[in-house]
């Protein structure tokens, strides 16, 4: 099973890490080499990458870690990658870019891989885990790759654990974006009180769309944001930071969007999507 990943970015690249003892091929904009580290570790290994534009290999299983907004950009060469029994997988934060692989075999993953890119460089924060729907390929993508560190979770209702990290990420990563602060936010009431609203808007999105978990959700969700360290940080904190464009499409922007499907009032999604909709038009002009 040859395995491509295109994007290395901290997803990409800890993907990348996680398989190093297979074939796998990581793929960016141009030939270089990524050094890559472990943060409790401090272990360090050189990845390489080669150029998307100049491979004219063929993967069974290709793996699209680009930002979300950058998926268009890489569409071109996908084609070129693949071969009619190849499956592409969506390794990004978000929901929503399916419809853009349409003719490819193409699964939604649930990504929870944490990490920092800095230029060259990627430190790994937290877990090699990804959630994917369970059928015959993933039971063989599974077996393939169980040796390594990364660990799949096969899932008979996927949608669920999508829209589980949809909300999660909705509120950590939100807050932090906006507050320029990390996980040390949630000692402030007023932010603590603002995370706990939108969560409960998430979840009444969720609901309208079908999905529906506990009923200590929202405190089930704080409590897992409680179990970051302070300094803990998120993707869209660090792409904020960085004056980079940000996912908020993917994530705030499709939450909202469908709970405009359903004229649900959100209040709090409204507002905060629309903050982060302009910070990423700023840096676009």
């Amino acid at each position: 099973m040859k395995i491509a990943i295109i994007g290395p970015g901290a997803v990409g690249t800890a993907i990348a890490s996680a398989l190093d003892n297979i074939d796998v091929t990581l793929l960016g904009r141009e030939d270089k080499m990524m050094a890559f580290e472990e943060r409790d570790t401090g272990e360090r290994k050189s990845i390489p990458v080669k150029a998307l534009s100049s491979v004219t290999t063929t993967f069974d299983v290709v793996f699209i870690a680009v930002k979300t907004h950058q998926i268009d950009t890489i569409l071109p060469q996908l084609k070129t990658i693949t071969h009619a029994q190849s499956k592409v997988i969506l390794a990004q934060n978000g929901s929503g870019l399916l419809p853009k692989l349409e003719g490819y075999d193409a699964y939604q993953a649930v990504v929870y891989i944490s990490g920092e890119k800095q230029e060259d460089k990627v430190r790994h924060d937290k877990d090699y885990r990804i959630q994917l729907k369970k059928d015959t390929f993933t039971e063989q993508l599974k077996a393939a790759i169980s040796t390594t560190e990364l660990t799949l979770e096969l899932e008979e209702n996927i949608e669920k654990a999508i829209w589980f990290k949809l909300i999660f990420n909705l509120g950590m990563n939100t807050l932090t974006a906006l507050s320029r602060d990390t996980a040390r936010l949630l000692k402030d009431e007023r932010m603590l009180e603002l995370c706990k609203n939108l969560l409960k808007e998430g979840l009444q999105v969720a609901n309208a769309e079908g999905i529906t978990y506990e009923d200590s959700f929202v405190e089930d969700v704080i409590a897992a944001y409680r179990i970051f360290s302070d300094e803990s940080a998120t993707s869209m904190y660090y792409d904020t930071m960085n004056e980079r464009v940000t996912e908020v499409e993917a994530i705030q922007g499709y939450i909202y969007r469908q709970g405009q499907k359903h004229q649900l009032h959100i209040p709090y999604i409204e507002t905060t999507y629309t903050l982060l909709a302009h910070q990423n038009e700023v840096r676009q002009r």
